[in-house]
C-alpha cells in the first residue's frame, strides 16, 4: 500500500515534534516535511505531493485560514490548534478533522482514518493495487497501538458505551475508543451487518437463525426487533 505524505505546518516546536511522532507510529503514513511558518509549507506544497497537511492556525504572517486559502490544489486538511473558535471557518473550507489542542493518540488516529478515507475517494481509487489493499484491512487504534485487522478474520463487533470490541479470529477481542455508528458506515456493507443497536456481524460467519438470534459456532447474539427484517433478508 501506497504511504499517504504528511506535512506539518506548526509553529510551536514541541507541537511539531508531537505530530512528528503521531505519524511515525501510523504505518501508512510517511512524513515529508515539517514547517515552523506557513510560507515554508506553501513552498514544500508548490514542490512535493502532499497528501494531508497537519495545519496550525494562529502563526505569524499567515493564519493557517489565510494559508489555507492561498492554496489552489489543496491536499486533505487537518487543523491543529488551540482555538475551538476557528472550528467552523474550518469546516466551511472543507477541512476534514479539528484536533483541538491538547489531543491525544486516540483522537489522532480517528482524525487520520477519517482524512485516509478522504484521500482514496479524492484519488478515485486510480492505484488498483491500493483498492485491493485497503478492502483487505483496516485500522484501528487499541492499547496505544495501531492495529491491522484483515476484514476476513474479523467475527463480529460489540458496542461497550464509548468503545467498541472487535471479535476476531486470529487475535481475540480487541477494544478501541469507536462508535458503531460510524463502524456500520465504515465496514463494507456487503460484508457486515447491524443486527442490534449494540452489534454489528460477518455475514459470512453467521451459521444459523435461531428466533430473534443470530448463531456465530458456540456464540449467540441477539437481533433487535427494528433490524429483524433486514437480517433475514440478508442471511439466509
Amino acid at each position: 500500500m501506497k504511504k499517504l505524505q504528511c506535512l506539518i505546518v506548526e509553529d510551536e516546536e514541541l507541537a511539531r515534534d508531537l505530530l512528528e511522532n503521531f505519524i511515525q507510529k501510523i504505518p501508512h503514513l510517511e512524513l515529508v516535511a515539517k514547517c515552523e511558518n506557513p510560507l515554508s509549507g506553501m513552498e514544500i506544497l508548490r514542490n512535493k505531493s502532499i497528501d494531508i497537511l497537519f495545519l496550525d492556525i494562529q502563526m505569524p504572517e499567515l493564519t493557517g485560514v489565510e494559508m489555507l486559502k492561498l492554496i489552489p490544489q489543496k491536499p486533505v486538511v487537518i487543523f491543529t490548534t488551540a482555538y475551538p473558535s476557528y472550528a467552523l471557518e474550518g469546516y466551511q473550507l472543507n477541512v476534514t478533522d479539528y484536533l483541538l489542542k491538547p489531543y491525544s493518540f486516540d483522537r489522532f488516529v480517528q482524525a487520520v482514518n477519517k482524512a485516509s478515507e478522504m484521500v482514496r475517494l479524492k484519488n478515485g481509487n486510480t492505484d488498483s493495487n491500493q483498492s485491493t489493499e485497503t478492502k483487505d484491512y483496516f485500522l484501528v487504534n487499541s492499547d496505544h497501538k495501531v492495529i491491522k485487522i484483515k476484514y476476513a478474520d474479523l467475527v463480529y463487533v460489540e458496542s461497550m458505551r464509548e468503545y467498541v470490541a472487535y471479535h476476531t479470529k486470529a487475535q481475540g477481542r480487541i477494544l478501541s475508543l469507536m462508535s458503531l455508528k460510524k463502524l456500520e458506515v465504515d465496514l463494507p456493507s456487503d460484508r457486515f451487518l447491524r443486527i442490534h443497536k449494540s452489534y454489528i456481524v460477518s455475514t459470512e460467519k453467521v451459521t444459523a437463525l435461531e428466533g430473534n438470534l443470530v448463531h456465530i459456532g458456540e456464540t449467540k447474539i441477539p437481533i433487535g426487533a427494528s433490524y429483524k427484517d433486514q437480517v433475514t433478508g440478508r442471511i439466509f
